[in-house]
């Protein structure tokens, strides 16, 4: 078996953010999980980058349901990568440990709550076929009276909830695709590269442009959410706008938007950044005065109309 490139391992240690923060092992693996996916970003370039050199992409994730399928991080990995490279969900079940039927219901559960979350193509690998064959599994999941006679020698109260279980699923077998491989032997993984092919094509074919729409989706809404914003900052601005303009008494600030007065605020002349470029020869009390001079004489303009006003209400 050939060792991951990337492994997570490498990244966060387990044990010690079980130690740092207190957790058991579930609670470990995805608080791990959590912290990787942080970083999911250089994944993403470095499969990128080996996107021409290398075929297939495996990605090897957590069993269990709860640390993955069902949480946050797995989403987000889930997400992200099926947004930007053709991603197919490959489900590996033990068939040597699915001969119960009850055993066989529960992990088509398991795979049917999979398929819905993550909503991708779907292929469910039965491995371990040199122990024992897949045909059993494919003929109950085809022949709802042999599944049935099956179950008849159950006598668990599970085998009722199952025997109710396995008319619902009826329809996810119909539409499901299922190989059977021996990762020992290697047989099935030619049928395995076929299905896997058809998968591909699903993708590109249905869930490709639904993607894209998302994609389109959230970008028109960051979007609008920028716009809002803009919009919010130019209200907010507004007076304080108008209150540079009078105190500048300038008509060509007067005309600017706020926006354009904060890109603008600060900035110089050719002629002046060169008077100011060294500043051992500006006199700071020239400079203050120069300022203050029409500062005054607005200020006392403004007091002189305002009084003027309030004369003329009072008459």
């Amino acid at each position: 078996m050939l060792a991951p490139i990337l492994d997570i391992r490498d990244t966060v240690k387990y044990k010690e953010v079980m130690k740092q923060y207190g957790l058991g092992p579930n609670g470990g693996i995805v608080t791990s999980l959590n912290l990787f996916a942080t970083r999911f970003d250089q994944v993403m370039k470095f499969i990128e980058k080996r996107q021409n050199a290398s075929k297939y992409v495996i990605i090897d994730t957590p069993g269990q349901i709860e640390v993955f399928t069902w949480s946050a991080s797995g989403t987000i990995i889930t997400e992200a990568l099926a947004s930007s490279f053709p991603s197919v969900v490959v489900y590996v079940m033990d068939t040597s440990r699915s001969t119960n039927p009850i055993t066989f219901m529960s992990n088509m559960l398991y795979a049917c709550s999979i398929l819905y979350k993550t909503k991708l193509p779907f292929i469910v690998v039965m491995n371990k076929t040199d122990i024992i064959d897949h045909s059993f599994a494919v003929e109950w999941m085809q022949d709802f009276e042999t599944f049935q006679d099956a179950l008849n020698q159950e006598t668990s109260y599970v085998s009722n909830l199952t025997r109710s279980m396995s008319l619902v699923l009826d329809e996810f077998y119909s539409s499901l695709k299922v190989v059977g491989v021996s990762a020992v032997l290697g047989t099935g993984l030619d049928d395995f590269f076929v299905q896997l092919s058809k998968a591909v094509e699903e993708y590109e074919r249905e869930y490709r442009p639904e993607y894209e729409r998302l994609r389109k989706t959230l970008e028109n809404a960051q979007s609008k959410q920028k716009r809002d914003q803009l919009e919010r900052l130019r209200k907010d601005m507004g007076p304080v706008c108008m209150q540079g303009n009078t105190i500048a008494g300038s008509d060509d600030a007067s005309a600017m938007g706020p926006s354009e007065l904060i890109l603008t605020r600060g900035n110089l002349d050719e002629d002046e950044e060169e008077r100011e470029s060294d500043t051992d020869d500006i006199d700071h009390e020239v400079t203050e005065e120069s300022h203050e001079e029409p500062a005054f004489k607005n200020f006392m303009q403004e007091t002189r109309m305002r009084y003027q006003r309030r004369s003329n209400e009072n008459e």
